[in-house]
């Protein structure tokens, strides 16, 4: 037998399409940056509100989080389910991975395998996290 039969295809993993930004990073922890290269995840904080007027989004938790990835980089983001990265995500949009980050393949054939459905899947909620 040859390696390629031996190799069995990619589990299918179904999430729901529109879920905040914050929980799809924490679960795949990869990032699409503006330029098109796809980084690892290192480490996710999510800022606390320092205004607690401005800083609370329309579903009660913080807007802001700051990426660091593996090759270095920080971002800072806001909890969304139309931004662009949350767009580039769903569609698997990016130009190259990027090589310090150093993704493995492994990680993205499971990203590749994963289907984003509007009526199916999980939402990635607190609760879900803590049940699995």
């Amino acid at each position: 037998m040859t390696e390629d039969k031996k190799k069995k295809p990619a589990k299918k993993r179904y999430v729901r399409k529109r879920v905040r930004i914050f929980n799809l990073i924490e679960k795949i922890k990869l990032w699409p940056s503006r330029t098109g290269q796809l980084h690892g995840i290192k480490t996710i904080e999510v800022l606390g509100p320092a205004d607690p007027k401005k800083s609370i989004s329309a579903h009660g938790g913080p807007r802001t989080a700051r990426l660091v990835t593996h090759c270095g980089k920080t971002f800072v983001i806001s909890n969304s389910l139309n931004s662009r990265a949350g767009r580039w995500l769903r569609n698997k949009w990016f130009v190259r991975v990027c090589p310090k980050c150093g993704v493995p393949e492994w990680k993205l054939e499971k990203y590749a395998s994963t289907l984003f459905k509007r009526h199916q899947g999980t939402m990635l909620d607190r609760e879900d996290k803590a049940n699995n």
